[in-house]
This record gives structure tokens, C-alpha cells and sequence, in this order.
């Protein structure tokens, strides 16, 4: 069990030292292979670029290490730690820098050693944390620093908690079954029934070497309380970790959310990270930074495309389209058109060899160009550049009481992209599991939101203008 722990010390270790590498590589390089697009030696004396640099590396370290050794990182995470390492690497080295010129008595270069240095640094680390996280991956499918699992009890919650734990294959974990005195129902086959209760108590009462697992997971009802302390008592002596699952299932149907009312602990059936207003704030200024800059950039382009447009197809050149957004309240969402005026807008979707769309039209809506007037609906307020994204009134009227939990994906504001677009949800939708599996993860968005979450959303929309989606049409 022990050995687990001084494994992904190790791993953190090894990466704190690729960190290091990485830093040092790149000034090597550029000193001594003269990277004009990194030019940043000072003063012809190399040993202050280093001694500062890896200085600051070294304190940087100290407050935003690692988390790729931690099982349960994401690449969220991942992301968050390596840009505030970075950033405050720079910071750290720009003071050291003009502390140590003026030391030395030599004349201060400047900011271009650092705002050359700190993106190179940037890109070059996040790079190598993914790769370093593929290679873990690697190396706990084989079977090495993995950690053991055993579950008790039969509640639902049981089977998102296993597929959680296996879904990931990075994690390591290996469930070696549950214990119950009822079988799991729609039981997964990877998950293998041990025995009941009286056989898990007479298994650990008469255990005298190792632990039966390094992590127990218990769903028990609150009325075994007895049982409960005793499965505690074991995980206490034995150092194994102790989870204890709410058994809720029977009342609500669903996992629940604990929250602080005070002293007092509540649930409610979701999570919203937005309704607190310190985030709210983030995404918002986020929004209006970003979408200020594209809307400046995109000015000048707006009268080329408007030509296009007008010559291809008579009409106007933004189509403009009644929404369903934030509460459920209806907006006005722009677009540049790219099909042709027709009395059919308000209530079907374009389909994939759509008559209605006119040449430019066809090509705008492939790029996502046509979209690009919706920055101006975030500056509104009406919309955020990342949330579910906002559908026909006609829609939402129709899906509301075809789909479970359909309007809990109003509870933010709607997106010019999103989760579910970047997952393969995007485009029309022929079945109605499709929409199932566009609410399912707008609510896992809802849930799960954070400014790094939006970042890597926006990354991937962006990749798909390069690398061409199949559902956009």
C-alpha cells in the first residue's frame, strides 16, 4: 500500500526534474543556436539568464508543483497548474532580474528576456505535462502503481462510482468486486459480486496480512451504523482509505450535492459553480475581453462578407432568430445568413445537403464564420463565448416534455460553443437520443464549470475549424 505513495512521489519528482529540463533546454538552445524569435540573452553574460531563471523555476515550484501524480487530476487541472506555474515563474524571474543587475552593477535589459522566455517556457512544459501524463497512463495499464478497490452495499450510486473509477483509465484503479447482501441491479460485468456482508466481517475479522484493498467505498444505509463503524475501525487500523457513499438513491433517483447552509449541511440535486458570484464575475470579464477583441478584428471583414453574401443570396446580412436562454428567457441570436430567406427558419434544422443554403452560406457554416456575430449577443449579456448552446423556441417547447431534465441546461447562459459540441453533439439532431446525449453533457457542463474547463472547450472548437467536423453542416 505503502509502495503506491512513494511511487507517485517518485513520479512527481521525475516531472518536477523534466520541468527543469525543459527550462534549460530552451535557453541552451537559444543561446547557442541563436533563436531569432527568441532572442533574449543578456548582456553577453549567459550564467544571469540561468541563475535566474531556474531560480525562479525553483520557487514557482514550491507553490504550483505538479498534480499529474494525484489519480484523480484532470485536464483541467493539469492546465491550471501549469499556467500559474509559469506565470508566476516570470514574475518571480523579471524581480530577480533587475535585484541581481542592479547587484552586479550592470545595466537592466529590459522585459524582453521574460516575455520571450515565460510563453516559450509556457507551451514547452504543457506539452511535455501531457506527454508525461500519457506515459503514466502507460504505465498503471500495465499494472504498476494501481491502486485496489472493494465496494459495499447494493445502491445505484455503486455503479457511477465503479464506471467513474474505470472509466479512466490514467486513475489506476483496479475494483476487485463489492460485497452486499443484494445483488447490484444492471450490475456492469467488469464488476464481480464477492459474497455478502456476514462474508466481508468474517473476512476481515480473520485478515492478518495485508489490507484487502487500498480504497473502500461503502454505501450502506445509515441505519447499519454498527457495521459501518466497524468497517471504519478496520480501514483505520489497516491504513486504508474510507469512503462512505449517501445512500440516496431510493429517494431521489439520482446523485445529490451536499452544500453549507451555515452550520448546517444541505442537498440539492445539482451543483452549480456559476451561482457563486466570484465565478460568475471571472467568466464574465473573460467574455468581455475576448469577445471586444474578435469583434474588433472582425469589423473590418464585415463588409467583404456582406457583399458575398448579398450577391449569392437577396435578403439581409445577419439573420437574426428568436432564443431560448438563461431562466428560460428569450433573446435575440445573431448570425451572418447563410441560406436563403425561407419561412421554415423558426422550425427545422439545416440538414446536410439543405437546399436552402446558398454556396458561401454552405462554406460560413462549415468554418463557423456564420457564428461569429454571436460575440456581439456576449457583450449584450444575452449569451457567454462557452455554455449549451441556445435553441429554437419551437425546440425547447418540444423537448422540454420529451426529455428528463431538459430546461436544467437554462440555469447558465448560453454558448457560442460548448460541451456538448466539442464531444460529438454538434449539428442537427435526427434522434432523440441525440438531443438526451447534448443535455447530458450540457448539465455535466453546468456541473462541472470552470475557467479552465471554458479554455479547453475554446481549444477544441478551434480545432475543429482546422481539422473539419462532421457534423457541421
Amino acid at each position: 500500500m505503502n509502495s503506491n505513495a512513494k511511487t507517485s512521489n517518485l513520479i512527481k519528482t521525475i516531472v518536477i526534474i523534466c520541468d527543469f529540463l525543459v527550462l534549460n533546454v530552451l535557453l541552451y538552445a537559444n543561446i547557442h543556436f541563436d533563436w531569432s524569435f527568441m532572442d533574449f540573452t543578456i548582456g553577453g553574460d549567459d550564467s544571469i539568464c540561468f541563475f535566474t531563471a531556474n531560480a525562479g523555476m525553483l520557487f514557482a515550484q514550491y507553490f504550483f508543483s505538479t498534480v499529474i501524480h494525484e489519480r484523480r487530476s484532470t485536464s483541467e487541472q493539469v492546465l491550471r497548474q501549469v499556467t500559474l506555474l509559469v506565470l508566476l515563474f516570470g514574475v518571480i524571474t523579471f524581480v530577480m532580474q533587475i535585484l541581481v543587475f542592479q547587484y552586479e552593477g550592470l545595466t537592466f535589459p529590459g522585459s524582453r528576456f521574460i516575455l520571450s522566455l515565460t510563453p516559450t517556457v509556457y507551451v514547452g512544459i504543457l506539452l511535455s505535462r501531457y506527454y508525461e501524463r500519457w506515459l503514466i497512463k502507460r504505465y498503471r495499464m500495465m499494472g504498476s502503481n494501481r491502486r485496489d478497490v472493494v465496494f459495499i452495499g447494493s445502491d445505484p450510486l455503486m455503479v457511477a462510482a465503479y464506471k467513474y473509477l474505470v472509466g479512466n483509465q490514467f486513475m489506476g484503479y483496479h475494483v476487485k468486486g463489492y460485497y452486499s447482501d443484494d445483488r447490484l441491479e444492471m450490475c456492469p460485468n467488469g464488476l464481480e459480486y464477492r459474497g455478502t456482508m456476514a462474508d466481508f466481517e468474517k473476512m476481515i475479522e480473520s485478515n492478518g496480512g495485508p489490507a484487502i484493498a487500498d480504497e473502500i467505498y461503502c454505501s450502506l444505509p445509515v441505519a447499519e451504523e454498527g457495521r459501518i463503524r466497524r468497517i471504519m475501525r478496520y480501514c483505520n487500523n489497516n491504513v486504508v482509505h474510507f469512503y462512505y457513499i449517501p445512500s440516496f438513491s431510493q429517494i431521489f433517483g439520482h446523485t445529490v450535492k451536499f452544500e453549507h447552509l451555515g452550520e448546517t449541511i444541505v442537498f440539492t440535486n445539482y451543483e452549480e459553480p456559476l451561482a457563486n458570484p466570484t465565478n460568475r464575475l471571472v467568466k464574465r470579464v473573460f467574455d468581455l475581453a475576448v469577445s471586444s477583441v474578435i469583434l474588433l478584428c472582425l469589423l473590418p471583414f464585415i463588409p467583404i462578407i456582406a457583399l458575398i453574401i448579398k450577391l449569392q443570396s437577396p435578403g439581409p446580412i445577419f439573420f437574426k432568430q428568436s432564443r431560448t436562454g438563461m431562466n428560460g428567457r428569450e433573446f435575440q441570436c445573431y448570425k451572418f445568413r447563410s441560406m436563403h430567406v425561407n419561412k421554415d427558419a423558426d422550425l427545422v434544422q439545416a440538414t446536410e445537403n439543405d437546399p436552402r443554403k446558398f454556396a458561401f452560406g454552405n462554406f460560413m457554416r462549415k468554418a463557423n464564420v456564420d457564428e461569429l456575430p454571436q460575440f456581439f449577443n456576449v457583450l449584450k449579456g444575452d449569451m457567454s463565448i462557452v455554455g449549451p448552446r441556445p435553441h429554437m423556441l419551437h425546440h425547447t417547447e418540444v423537448y422540454r416534455d420529451l426529455i428528463d431534465k431538459y430546461m436544467v441546461r437554462h440555469f447558465v447562459k448560453p454558448g457560442i460553443t460548448g460541451w456538448a459540441q466539442v464531444t460529438g453533439y454538434r449539428g442537427e439532431t435526427k434522434e432523440l437520443w441525440q438531443m438526451e446525449g447534448r443535455v447530458q453533457r450540457d448539465i455535466w457542463y453546468i456541473e462541472n464549470w470552470s475557467i479552465w474547463l471554458d479554455l479547453r472547450i475554446i481549444g477544441k472548437t478551434a480545432l475543429q475549424i482546422v481539422i473539419h467536423d462532421k457534423n457541421a453542416y
